[in-house]
């Protein structure tokens, strides 16, 4: 009989995120949609994590048969330092934002945030960034995270402009390595982009969170210029507001970028790669 007191379902294999906060998290919601579309049998939920506990949480969620975490703000660069082993982008990048507990207990660690930036500009924009100029607010580790994956894509230049420069010019000696004699990446403060134009502006700052707008000056934008916002929100963020003011051609914010680097990380995870694109309407509807 089907329904024999014999017959049970394994438990599902258990995944979640661990942050402070972690209320507002919509990882739950993706990775539980990307679930039910693949067909797996997993549960994901929000973690919250006091300050200086990530080993003990992650230790407590691994004894408990847990499979797999993502890390969100403050803890990416404990996590890098906590796992085992780490891929090459988390490397490069000093953060960890997903972590693959192994059958052997060991912890191998990822950074998918630049890697997810990518898709969603490549692919759900359609935006090549090979040859562009490239404008990145900010030199903390949001910026740091996507850096390695943005020069694969063999953009002109990349200039990283901050509020503090030293900050900006330690980013950029960190990973003139990396680039070609084609490729230069520069830092520079606000106040010496005037008379320059880029591409692309990445707003890679939490301005947006406190309803801020770096202080760019007019007239950066080049013909067909696309801004980009890694922050989100039900309104436009000050800066794509003024992106638009300016005339850029595309504007968009980072909610692709969050979707995306969520199912990179389901993918180390599962095998499987999701399809982003209705989780990324359901969001936007929702």
């Amino acid at each position: 009989m089907s329904d024999s007191l014999f017959d049970f379902d394994p438990s599902p294999d258990q995944y979640a995120v661990m942050g402070n906060p972690i209320g507002h998290s919509k990882s739950p919601r993706i990775h539980n949609e990307f679930a039910r579309q693949t067909k797996q049998h997993i549960e994901y939920h929000a973690l919250q994590v006091d300050e200086g506990g990530l080993k003990q949480a992650v230790g407590n969620f691994q004894a408990n048969g847990g499979k797999g975490l993502n890390i969100t703000v403050p803890f990416k660069e404990d996590a890098w330092r906590l796992v085992d082993e780490r891929s090459t982008h988390a490397e490069q990048a000093g953060a960890v934002n997903t972590i693959m507990i192994r059958k052997d207990g060991s912890l191998f660690g990822d950074n998918t945030d630049g890697i997810g930036l990518m898709r969603d500009i490549k692919h759900n924009h359609q935006v090549k960034i090979k040859q562009l100029r490239v404008l990145i607010m900010g030199a903390g580790g949001a910026v740091r995270g996507i850096l390695a994956p943005l020069l694969e894509q063999k953009p002109a230049t990349i200039t990283i402009v901050n509020r503090t420069l030293g900050k900006a010019v330690q980013l950029a000696d960190l990973f003139t390595h990396s680039t070609t004699e084609k490729q230069l990446i520069s830092a520079c403060a606000y106040d010496a982009l005037d008379g320059k134009e880029f591409d692309l502006i990445i707003n890679g700052t939490s301005a947006s969170l406190q309803g801020d707008l770096p202080p760019l000056p007019d007239n950066i934008l080049a013909e067909g210029a696309c801004c980009y916002d890694m922050m989100y929100g039900k309104e436009p963020t000050p800066f794509l507001r003024w992106a638009a003011q300016q005339g850029a051609s595309l504007c968009f914010d980072g909610l692709g970028m969050l979707v995306e680097q969520a199912a990179v990380s389901f993918e180390l995870w599962r095998g499987v790669k999701p399809n982003t694109s209705p989780v990324i309407t359901l969001l936007q509807e929702s």
